[in-house]
This record gives structure tokens, C-alpha cells and sequence, in this order.
């Protein structure tokens, strides 16, 4: 502790800021990608991009539901339940999906899924696997490579630290909107202080809602104790109350006849009126304790609540829904919830959420450079003598090249994994993920032995050059392109390959940035150097005057 509160408040900034940044960046970063996780998951199912893209429609949902149930009735009688997905705005496609009964060792069962033509006549089902968006949205909560319970805590921990730096960020910025207003660009650390000031007032108030509803998302795993004291820790009570339509309904092992959901839709218009259908889900198919779930397309509505219907399967009665009116307490969660997630966002709104979030990441990237500038200035007349940096200045700057410039350079090399690994690879989608984590591996390596601006040109070069080439590489293995998908107004592809060309010149201009950096450096040096030079010169002839 200092001997000011001022002074107090600096210091605990600066620690919890940098003892956990770059999970924090990983974090931001990942999470920042996940806004477009839909987009990112169809783009990397080429197999998608011709022929099966259709929008809802209303007057097909009846011969849809038809022809879905007749189709997962012959390919699986026997599953656990069957899936019928109706497009959506970020899910633009048909299709039918089963999960088959769990082994006495698994969870959850097999799930399959088929995709059908816009036309209906052909199902597409060799698709290649890949985790697509899916992996970076499950990253930024889940990591990787460890029990996702761990995960958890630990992204829960580092964002608690996170919420307490930007509130002691708040604090020591006497001048915050002053500071708002200036960058000073090419001095040193006060460039870095400065960039780091407004990528940090800019988003603020995304950046203190991200945090805070980061925390609340996973809020009863953090704090059980109300669910331990009211319900004896019995969480499946507690989630049976919170909402009771999702409480799934054991099959009593009896065979009866089945409904065909294309029935019930009367009385589905009649609650929700002409609200779109999302999903429907058929549990136990011919049981007697046969469930018929319509769950309603929420998108853009800001809310996390999952809207369902549930009837019968034999009797077609209504089961239990869910209330169209809920406590305050739950809507504010729900509300939270929904602000974290943006599922009720459309594009524009999305994509203002995805430069909040790269904003956070700058924010983070520039205190921790920050740091390593001003502590590598201390030290400069010792390393100047021949003295090793220290070990936690090195530690700092080989952290700040492995995340900051590896983590665009592992994503490029993510999605050229996903074109490039034969699709009927063993695991397939679990050596895209690798790849990404190979890839921050080798940039570790390198920073090990050299992380000077040679280093950070190298990776950043190599990242922008991965990111612009992504275009040509969808064209080189789709059967469509980004003209072709203008064409077709296909706005998912044509965004995700225009998007990675804009980051591919972001990579490009950070390195000219660098470049400019280095040139102004050998220039300094060499002034210093020739000041030194005329003022020993001067000095000798006073001497032999």
C-alpha cells in the first residue's frame, strides 16, 4: 500500500490490471469473435454456401414440420429426440437433427444433423466437421485443454480482477475527458498512455457492462449458497422451479401413436400469434410420455429466456409453456443476460458491439506495453552495460508478443486449418482447435529467444497476410466467392470475408506503425550518439586550448 489514496489506487491498477491480462485479452479477444459466431460457423461449412440458404416462411412451416418428422422417422425411429431447425436471420438454412440414446458412460448421446436444400429435394449430410464459431465462443468461458469447471473459475477470477481495475482506472483519471481529447503520437510511453487512455474512455461503458455481466452470467456457480440453503443443493429443483417447461419427461417405455407436429401449429399461433417458430423438438418419439416442443424465435427481442411451447406427443394437450410475464428478478436477469450474449442484436448493432470489444482489447494490449516500456526505460542503462533485462521484463514483453500479435496470426491459422485438413480426417474439428493453440505456441517459442520489433513485424506481417489471403482462400475451396455471394446477396460470407480484410490491413498498418517506430528509434539513437560525439570533441579542444 502506498502512503496516498491516490497513489493506492495507482498501484492496484497497475497490478491487477497486468498480473491477469492477457487471459483477460484471450478473453476480450475470443469473445469479441463470438458476436459473429453463427456467421464464422457457416462460413466455415462451404458445403452450405450453394443451393441451401432460404429464408422463414410461414406458409411452408406446416409441409416443413410434414416432411421433417417423415424423414427423421425413417433415418432414426429409435433416437432419444428429433430436431427440426427452421431458418433464422443468422441461421439461414433447413434442417433435421437427432440424438440417439447416451451409453451408460456419456452424458448426452450422438447428435447428428442434415442440412436440405433450398428446394427440398436433396439433404446434405457429409458436411466436414468443424467447430466453427462455436469455438471461440465456448473459448472465451471454457479455454481449453482443462475441465470446463475450472475454466470457469479462473475467467471468473481474472474478471473480477478486470472489474476492479477499470473501476480504480476510473478513479486515478483525474482528467478523463481531457485525456479523452489527446494522443500525442511518437513519444515513447506517453503514446502508449495516451493510446491506453482512450481506447479505455471510448468503450467505458461497454467495457464496466462486459465485466460485470460476464460475472453474472455464471453467478450461481460463483455464489450456490442461495440454492444450497433454500433447495439443499439440489440445482435440478431449483432449475425445475426457475422454469419449468425445460424439465425433460423420462419415457416410460410404453409405445403409442405420435402426432404430427404440423397439427399443433393452430394452437401455437394462437398463444404466440404470428411470432416466428425457431426450433421444434419431438422427445421420446412414439412414447407414452411423448413431448412437442415449439421454442419461439427470440432474436430480437432483449431477452435470454428460452420462449417454448409443450405438448403431448399422444394427446396433443398443453403441457406447461413458458409465462408470458415473469418476476423482476428474472427479467433483469434475463436482461443481463441478453446484454452480455447480443442475441437480440442485428448486424450494425452486432458489429458496434465487435469494435467495443476489440477496443477492450486494445485497451488491455496498451497498459500491458505500457508497462514494458517504462520498465525496460529504468533498466536501460544497465542493459546498456551488458546487463540481461530482468526476468520479469522479459516474462512481460514475451507474453505481450505471444497474445497480442499471436492471437490474430492463430486465428488465420484456424480458418486455414478448416480449409485445408482432408475432410474425413479422425477429429478433424479438435486439430482445427489445435492448430490455433500450435500456432501461440510458436509464437511463444520465438519470444522466448528474440522479441524485438523484428519479431513483432514478423508474426504481425504473417497475421495480416493470413487474414487478406481468407478471401481468395474461400473462393480457392467454396463453390462460391465474394462476388458471387453479392451477387446472390449471401451478407454472412460476403461480411465475414470483408471483415477479414479489414483486419488483414489493421495487421498491415500496425506493422508500418512499427516500421515508423523503429526508423524514429535509429534516428534518436543516432542524434544522441552524435550529441555525445560533439560534446567530447568540444571538451578536448577547451582541454588543449
Amino acid at each position: 500500500m502506498k502512503d496516498t489514496f491516490f497513489r493506492t489506487m495507482t498501484w492496484l491498477h497497475t497490478w491487477v490490471g497486468l498480473l491477469v491480462c492477457w487471459v483477460l485479452l484471450f478473453v476480450f479477444f475470443t469473445g469479441s469473435i463470438s458476436y459473429f459466431r453463427h456467421e464464422i460457423s457457416l462460413w466455415t461449412k462451404p458445403e452450405l454456401h450453394s443451393g441451401v440458404m432460404q429464408n422463414y416462411q410461414e406458409s411452408k412451416l406446416a409441409n416443413q414440420l410434414v416432411a421433417g418428422q417423415e424423414y427423421l422417422n425413417t433415418q432414426a425411429p429409435n433416437a432419444r429426440d428429433w430436431r427440426i431447425y427452421l431458418p433464422t436471420e443468422r441461421k439461414p438454412y433447413l434442417s433435421y437433427g437427432w440424438q440417439t440414446q447416451p451409453e451408460p458412460e456419456q452424458r448426452r448421446g450422438q447428435f447428428t444433423q442434415h442440412i436440405v436444400s433450398a428446394d427440398g429435394t436433396r439433404m446434405i449430410s457429409d458436411g466436414r466437421e468443424s467447430k466453427g464459431g462455436d469455438f471461440f465462443y465456448r473459448l472465451h468461458f471454457n479455454l481449453h485443454y482443462m475441465p470446463g469447471q475450472w475454466a470457469r473459475w479462473i475467467v471468473g477470477f481474472c474478471t473480477m480482477f478486470m472489474l476492479i481495475a477499470l473501476i480504480s482506472g476510473i478513479v486515478i483519471h483525474k482528467r478523463i475527458f481531457k485525456d479523452f481529447f489527446n494522443f500525442r503520437r511518437n513519444k515513447g510511453s506517453r503514446s502508449w498512455l495516451d493510446a491506453h487512455n482512450v481506447s479505455s474512455v471510448l468503450a467505458l461503458p461497454y467495457h464496466l457492462m462486459i465485466t460485470y455481466t460476464g460475472l453474472i452470467t455464471l453467478m450461481f456457480m460463483y455464489m450456490p449458497w442461495g440454492v444450497v440453503a433454500n433447495y439443499d443443493g439440489d440445482s435440478q429443483a431449483f432449475r425445475a422451479d426457475l422454469n419449468p417447461s425445460r424439465i425433460e419427461a423420462k419415457p416410460t417405455g410404453e409405445p403409442a401413436q405420435l402426432l404430427s407436429a404440423a397439427t399443433l401449429l393452430p394452437q401455437v399461433k394462437r398463444y404466440w400469434g404470428d411470432a416466428p417458430i425457431k426450433q421444434v423438438v419431438i422427445s421420446s418419439p412414439y412414447d407414452t410420455n411423448s413431448r412437442i416442443s415449439f421454442y419461439r424465435n427470440n432474436e430480437q427481442l432483449v431477452t435470454d429466456k428460452r420462449t417454448q411451447i409443450v405438448f403431448s406427443g399422444v394427446t396433443g394437450e398443453l403441457l406447461t409453456m413458458t409465462p408470458q410475464e415473469e418476476s423482476a428478478t428474472q427479467a433483469t436477469l434475463d436482461t443481463l443476460m441478453a446484454l452480455h450474449t447480443v442475441r437480440f442484436a442485428d448486424y450494425i448493432l452486432r458489429g458496434f458491439f465487435f469494435v467495443c470489444g476489440l477496443m477492450g482489447c486494445a485497451m488491455i494490449a496498451t497498459g500491458a506495453l505500457l508497462w514494458a516500456v517504462k520498465i525496460r526505460q529504468k533498466q536501460q542503462k544497465k542493459i546498456k552495460k551488458g546487463v540481461a533485462a530482468s526476468l520479469g521484463l522479459r516474462l512481460v514483453e514475451g507474453l505481450n508478443l505471444t497474445f497480442i500479435a499471436g492471437l490474430p496470426l492463430g486465428t488465420s491459422v484456424f480458418f486455414f486449418a478448416n480449409r485445408l485438413l482432408p475432410v474425413g480426417m479422425l477429429e478433424r474439428a479438435q486439430w482445427e482447435a489445435n492448430s490455433f493453440f500450435i500456432t501461440l505456441g510458436l509464437v511463444g517459442i520465438l519470444a522466448c529467444f528474440n522479441r524485438s520489433l523484428s519479431s513483432w513485424r514478423l508474426v504481425l506481417g504473417l497475421g495480416g497476410l493470413g487474414f487478406t489471403s481468407i478471401p481468395v482462400l474461400n473462393a480457392m475451396t467454396s463453390p462460391s466467392n465474394l462476388f458471387s455471394n453479392i451477387v446472390s446477396h449471401q451478407w454472412a460470407l460476403v461480411g465475414f470475408d470483408s471483415l477479414s480484410i479489414l483486419i488483414g490491413l489493421g495487421l498491415f498498418f500496425a506493422l508500418t506503425r512499427l516500421e515508423k517506430i523503429s526508423q524514429l528509434s535509429k534516428t534518436k539513437q543516432a542524434s544522441i550518439q552524435r550529441s555525445r560525439e560533439d560534446n567530447t570533441l568540444m571538451t578536448k579542444t577547451r582541454g588543449g586550448a
